[in-house]
């Protein structure tokens, strides 16, 4: 795979899970990080989001890689901070080249704020981080690899009727939208806009009892098979990571406009 030395990646959701897993491979490849994450609750969010201390181990993890890191507390909902947290970033590593908008919330069983919540970072949060992106990639004139994080539940309708869950279907069904135009709109400025579609992947969002509740209610409601093709249950931050960098990298120089499953199977098998 192509390297990403001299390169520097702008990563949302990065204190842990597959933010975390991004910020290592891209920073392992040879990319400096700008890392954003909120690392604060979200009163609709079941379970624990990422701390402070989340996002500093990341910052360890990244720095012994050899790569810089500059790492800013910011919520994806908020344009402005959002734009404040990649100036910091900016002033100090001088460049842009990665975006991935990774940020996300999965409070499924929530009710009406869940709904608004989830729709708020998961898609407007995705739409702002393209948005302060955009202008320093075109500025620069260098091209850019632009990465979205949807989810199966992005290409398929699976889930349950509970609103937090129906907002998190719409928002990662909108992220599509989100990638496509986008790769149109920056086709000229040789900037690839792609988005990726993990099945359940290993971290804190699944790996949770709310969560695991939340599945255990939909076999009840209305049974749905929510496997994966291959005989894997689980998927870990580091196999959607990989693809990301793929994606990130020059290897993947003509790919864009692409919704790429990373979900062992899992959209084929329905």
């Amino acid at each position: 795979m192509a390297g990403l030395q001299g390169k520097v990646a702008f990563i949302t959701g990065a204190a842990r899970g597959q933010g975390r897993a991004e910020a290592v491979r891209l920073a392992s490849d040879g990319a400096d990080i700008i890392a954003v994450d909120i690392c604060e609750q979200i009163a609709s969010v079941p379970y624990p989001l990422a701390s402070a201390e989340d996002l500093a181990a990341t910052v360890k993890l990244v720095k012994d890689t050899g790569a810089r890191i500059v790492a800013q507390q910011a919520d994806v909902r908020d344009q402005d901070a959002l734009n404040k947290a990649l100036q910091a970033g900016l002033d100090e590593l001088g460049r842009l080249d990665i975006v991935v908008a990774n940020a996300g919330i999965a409070p499924m069983q929530a009710g009406a704020d869940g709904w608004r919540d989830v729709i708020d970072v998961n898609l407007t949060g995705v739409h702002h981080t393209v948005e302060v992106s955009t202008p320093h990639l075109v500025a620069q004139g260098d091209g850019g690899s632009i990465v979205l994080t949807s989810s199966v539940a992005g290409l398929i309708g699976v889930g349950s009727d509970d609103p937090g869950a129906i907002g998190y279907v719409a928002a990662k069904h909108g992220i599509v939208g989100l990638m496509r135009l986008y790769a149109n709109l920056l086709a000229k400025h040789s900037i690839r806009v792609n988005s990726v579609h993990p099945a359940g992947v290993d971290t804190p969002m699944i790996n949770n009892d709310a969560t695991r509740a939340w599945l255990g209610s939909i076999a009840e409601k209305s049974p749905q098979d929510m496997g994966n093709a291959l005989p894997v249950q689980v998927l870990q931050p580091e196999d959607i990571a990989n693809a990301v960098a793929w994606l990130a990298s020059d290897d993947a120089r003509y790919i864009t406009g692409v919704a790429l499953p990373v979900d062992a199977g899992s959209v084929n098998k329905r």
